[in-house]
Parts: C-alpha cells; structure tokens; sequence
C-alpha cells in the first residue's frame, strides 16, 4: 500500500509539471503571436528608433502601428522611463547653466594672469580648468548616448543624430565643451518643430559661433575692426548656405557669402554672462557693418542684428533649402540615393508647410516610397546607430556608458567629434568596409559575454523577438552553432547591421 501511495504521488507531480510545461509552451506561444511584428511594422519601427524592445512592440500591438507613428511625432505628450532621469541626475556638471561654467572657467584664467598666484598655482588653476572643461565634455557624450538608449521620445533622438550632424560642430575646438549638451538640448527641443526656429537656435549659439569662427567676424571699417586690425571671417556664412540650408547647389555665389559675412558681423559670444541674456549669445554693434546689402537678389537696409534675422528668413524659406533638407531626410531614412518623386513630395510640403518638420516627416513616413518593401533592411546602420542598437535590442538596462565611447571611437565614429563641418555620413560608402565589419563583429561578441555589464545576460530568444525573422542562411549559422555563440551571431548578423 506505500508503495502505490509513492506511486500515486509520483504521478500526480508528473502530471503538474506536464501541465506546467505545457502551460508555458502554449504561453510562449501566444506571447510570441502577440509580439510578432508584420515586415511593415517592423520596418516603421528601425527607421523611427535605434532599435526595438519589448516596449515597442507590446505598444504596437496594444495600439495600433498609427497611434505610435503619432505619439512619436508629438514627443512632449511622451513621459520619459525614470532610469533616464536618475542617469541624468548624476551627472552633476549638465544640469548646471553652461554660462555657469564658462564665469567659472573665466574667473580661473583671469587668476592665471594675475601676478599673485606662484608658477605652481597657476599650474594647478590650469589643471582645474583643463579638468572642469573635460569633464563637461564626458558628461555631454555620456547623456548623449543615455538619452538614445534609454528614451521612449525615439524618433525624436534619431532626429536629434540627424540635425546634429547637419548642424555639425566639434567638441574638441574649445570652448565648446563647455556648451556641447545645451547645444544639444536646444536641437532636441526643435528637432520636431520649425525648420526657422531650429537654423535660428544653431546661428545664435556660442557652440557654433565658436566653431565656425562668427565670434571673430568683423566689419573691417567698423570700430573694432579698426582698432584691432580685424576683418570679416566668411566660414559660418559659407557653411550655413552650403551645409545647412541650400546645398552646395543652391544657386548662391561668392558674393553671397561676403554679403551674408557681412550681415552676420557682430553676432558673437558672451564671455562673462554680463551682456545680452545671459545665455552665451551678443550682438557686437561696434564690429557690424552698417552698410546695406543685396543677398540672394534681394534688398537688406543696414540695421544691426535685424539683418541677420532677415537673412535666415531668405534662407530657410528659400526653394533650395526645401529640397536639400528633404533629400537629406530622404536619404537617411528611406535609401542612400532616395527616389526623386519623394525628394519633390516632401519639398512641397516643407514649402507649404513653411518648414514645419513634423508635417513633413508626417508625409515621409506615410509616403509610398517609404513603405515600399524594396527598401525594407536597406539602410546600413552607422557605428552609432549599431552600436546603440546592440544595447537596445537587448534590453541592457545600466551599459557601461563609457566603454560604449570607447567602442564608437575605435569604429571611427566619436560622438561630438566630427572634425569637418558636413558631420558624419549616413550612406554605406562611408562605412562598409572589411576592417569595419570585422570590428562590429567583434564587438557584437563582447556585446553579447557582457561587456557593457556583466550582470546582464543577452537571451538569443530576445534577440530573436525584438530583431525579427532571420534570413535562413542567418538561422541555420544560429541553430547549427554553440548555444553560447548564438547571442553574438545574430547581433553581429547582417539582419542586426542594417535597418
């Protein structure tokens, strides 16, 4: 009779473990239904963020693929996970006004030049300075690369990576790491709002006056530039007809960048916060040229600052702009030579919509061109897109900010390092090549053992879910491999690299 009740109990905890598994298996299942993403939704989901998580798609699913186009397009109605907040929170130095930093950094050098500090403390006072600058720098780069991984406002930070390499500037050209992340914050504020507004903000902020050397641009004849011998500096006027508004074939000549270096004499930095409003940007009068002017064909009566604004009204309602800035949105998100016919669309609408950037990736993402399947998986990812994509798509809640830097450098793609005015490209000429490859590779492995934080553990079946179906070349190298080898496959798979 004992034996039988061993027996009996046996069975019965048999049972309820087959039903358990069963249970799962068909919980899987369902779950893996529900999460399944068709190719359009998929498509819809890489181009409009870094990389797909669970989030994502449960949203989609819930939702409705429309309802996330649209949230995604209006970002302030979007609340923000807190981990981005407590990251930003501890990074003591970007919540601080960056004019802050720069009195203080000032206040270090007018010490420096005093004759009251010995050779030793004017050493220190130079390595406190040196310090304070650099550690701004790295705070900049690490909130950048937080806010791309951890942000639900995506395509506002996909949008964010495409104006900041329009508006391209360099960290490393001083003083600029001191206002790098406010630079950056003012192009997330605007990124979706109006073409004007955003050229406005870049024109007016001491990270690109400070780049493109408008701060040093001077009336020859004008008071200062008689007293210091000084003269006009055409580099931002060049680049802000060339690079930022209406292309290199925009029909402009030579003598439209001197007149625009005219116009744009005296728009400098404020140093010590005391002038203007306190926010990095003067108007000099003492260095402008007062003289009237013909731009592009049209009148500009001498006036100061006025000028400059008018300029930027000619410029960012003008045909050329239209279409450079909506071949440039075309190219880099629906092919590398975008389909002429959604170049024109998009251009109609920027022009109707006086350059309302929302409206006008509202029809980009709607457009036919962009929904064609021929252009599904057909965007190579950049370093930074990849690489952001690895952290995403694998869900790694706290990577190691730093070492993701390090990564980026060694891929030839530094944040905020761009040394040349165009930014980094976003076409595979620029980045397909054997040695890059072999290096995404290698770092899709180091990805995959832990790397970014050991206490994550990269699931292949996550993987599998959030990047969607594998070609079958791609799924039999998987299945026929190491299961350890499975995660870092399918992250360094062509299927992870393009989007």
């Amino acid at each position: 009779m004992r034996i039988k009740l061993i027996t009996w109990h046996k069975v019965a905890v048999y049972s309820f473990i087959l039903s358990l598994v069963l249970w799962f298996s068909f919980s899987e299942q369902v779950i893996g239904k529900n999460q399944h993403l068709d190719p359009q939704q998929k498509h819809v989901l890489e181009r409009l963020s870094f990389g797909i998580t669970s989030s994502q798609i449960q949203q989609v699913n819930q939702e409705g693929l429309e309802s996330y186009i649209q949230a995604q397009l209006n970002p302030q109605q979007i609340i923000e996970p807190k981990i981005l907040a407590n990251y930003s929170a501890s990074l003591d130095l970007i919540a601080q006004e960056p004019m802050i930093l720069q009195k203080q950094v000032m206040a270090y050098r007018k010490q420096i030049r005093s004759d009251k500090l010995s050779l030793k403390q004017q050493r220190e006072k130079r390595q406190a300075v040196n310090k304070l600058i650099n550690k701004a720098g790295n705070q900049a780069v690490k909130a950048h690369l937080a806010h791309a991984a951890y942000s639900h406002r995506q395509l506002q930070e996909v949008m964010v990576d495409f104006w900041f390499n329009h508006f391209n500037v360099d960290l490393n050209k001083r003083p600029i790491k001191l206002w790098v992340n406010d630079y950056t914050n003012q192009i997330r504020t605007h990124a979706l709002g109006n073409f004007r507004d955003l050229l406005e903000v870049t024109a007016k902020h001491p990270a690109m006056l400070s780049y493109l050397d408008n701060r040093k641009n001077t009336a020859p004849d004008s008071p200062t530039g008689r007293r210091k011998k000084i003269g006009l500096n055409e580099n931002y006027a060049r680049e802000l007809m060339e690079l930022h508004t209406l292309g290199i074939d925009g029909g402009y000549t030579q003598d439209d960048i001197i007149t625009l270096a005219r116009i744009l004499t005296g728009w400098g930095v404020d140093n010590t916060g005391t002038k203007g409003s306190g926010k990095g940007f003067f108007f000099h009068h003492n260095r402008h040229d007062q003289k009237d002017k013909l731009f592009l064909g049209q009148r500009i009566a001498g006036a100061g600052i006025e000028e400059g604004e008018q300029a930027l009204d000619i410029l960012a309602s003008h045909p050329a702009t239209a279409h450079f800035i909506s071949y440039k949105l075309a190219q880099y998100f629906v092919a590398d030579v975008p389909p002429n016919s959604l170049v024109d669309k998009l251009a109609k609408e920027f022009i109707a919509s006086q350059g309302d950037i929302k409206v006008v990736l509202d029809a980009l993402i709607h457009s036919q061109e962009f929904n064609d399947s021929r252009y599904y998986k057909q965007k190579l990812k950049t370093p930074y897109q990849y690489l952001i994509s690895l952290v995403r798509m694998s869900e790694i809640r706290q990577p190691n900010f730093q070492r993701l830097r390090g990564m980026l450098r060694q891929l030839s793609m530094p944040v905020y390092e761009c040394a040349v005015p165009t930014g980094y490209k976003n076409t595979a000429t620029a980045w397909l090549n054997p040695q890059a490859m072999l290096q995404r590779t290698s770092f899709a492995t180091a990805v995959s053992n832990g790397v970014l934080n050991r206490k994550h553990q990269v699931r292949q079946q996550l993987l599998q879910r959030n990047l969607g179906e594998l070609s079958p070349h791609t799924q039999r190298v998987v299945s026929t491999s190491p299961p350890r080898l499975r995660a870092a496959l399918i992250l360094g798979s062509p299927e992870a690299m393009y989007r």
